[in-house]
C-alpha cells in the first residue's frame, strides 16, 4: 500500500518557500507490511517527469534526522549495512530477513542496481553509528549521492526511491512512524540545477501534509 504526502493548499506552499514551479511533489510511502522483523516501509519522493535526484543531505541550513517515533527502533540486519549498496540480493533466499534491512539510497534497491542497471551511490560526511544501531540517521555536513550521469537518479513513474526502512514497534503507518527532515538536489526538466531544503512531513489534523519549516525551506536553481 501507497499513501502519498502531497503539496498542501497555495498558503501552505508560500509559507514553505515552495513554488508551484519546483518539480519536487512531496512525499510517497509505501508500506510492505510486517514480515516479522517490523513493519517495513520505502519512501520515495515525488519529483515531475523527466527530473532527477543527485543527493540527499543535510547542512547548516537544514539538517537531515530521519527518526522514529517514541519506543520504536529500527530493525538493522548484521548482514547489511546503512546504505543500498550493502545490500546484495542474491543472498536473500539464504537469509530472508537481510531483505527487510533498513538503509538510504538514491533510486536502486540492491547492491545490483535494480530496478537499474548498477548501483553507483557514493556517502560522505555520515557517521551512520546510530543508524546501524536501531536509532536516528542525522547529519548537519553530509550527503548520500550519485553523480548526475547515473541512471539511478532519474525519477521512475514521478517518484525516486531514497531509503527503505523497516520499523520494530511501527503502526503500519509510515509517515506517522517515521520523523524526519532532508534537503535534495536534482536537475529539473530543462536540466537546471536545483534545492529544497528543510522539507518535511508531520501528521497534520484530518491529513497528513507536507511543510517546510519556515526559515529552513528554500529553493535555488543554477546551472
Amino acid at each position: 500500500m501507497k499513501a502519498t504526502i502531497m503539496l498542501g493548499a497555495a498558503g501552505a506552499l508560500t509559507l514553505a518557500g515552495i513554488t508551484q514551479a519546483s518539480p519536487f511533489g512531496g512525499f510517497t510511502f509505501e508500506s510492505l507490511g510486517d514480515a516479522g522483523y517490523g513493519e517495513t516501509y520505502r519512501l520515495y519522493v515525488n519529483m515531475e517527469a523527466g527530473t532527477r535526484i543527485d543527493a540527499v543531505f543535510g547542512n547548516s541550513v537544514g539538517s537531515l534526522s530521519i527518526g522514529l517515533q517514541d519506543g520504536m527502533n529500527f530493525y538493522q540486519n548484521g548482514l547489511g549495512g546503512p546504505t543500498s549498496t550493502s545490500i546484495n540480493s542474491a543472498f536473500f533466499p539464504l537469509a530472508p530477513s537481510l531483505e527487510f534491512d533498513s538503509y538510504v539510497t538514491v533510486g536502486a534497491l540492491y547492491a545490483n542496481g535494480a530496478p537499474f542497471a548498477e548501483n553507483k551511490l557514493l556517502d560522505i560526511g555520515i557517521d551512520f553509528a546510530s543508524f546501524e544501531a536501531g536509532g536516528e540517521l542525522a547529519t548537519n555536513n553530509g550527503s548520500w549521492f550519485v553523480t548526475p550521469a547515473d541512471a539511478q537518479g532519474e525519477e521512475l513513474g514521478g517518484m525516486v526511491l531514497i531509503g527503505q526502512f523497516t520499523v520494530i514497534g511501527g503502526s503500519g503507518n509510515g509517515a506517522a512512524d517515521l520523523t524526519g527532515q532532508i534537503s535534495i538536489q536534482g536537475k529539473d526538466v530543462d536540466g537546471n540545477t536545483f534545492q529544497e531544503l528543510g522539507i518535511t512531513w508531520v501528521p497534520a489534523p484530518g491529513a497528513l501534509a507536507l511543510l517546510g519549516l519556515a526559515g529552513l525551506a528554500g529553493r535555488r536553481r543554477r546551472r
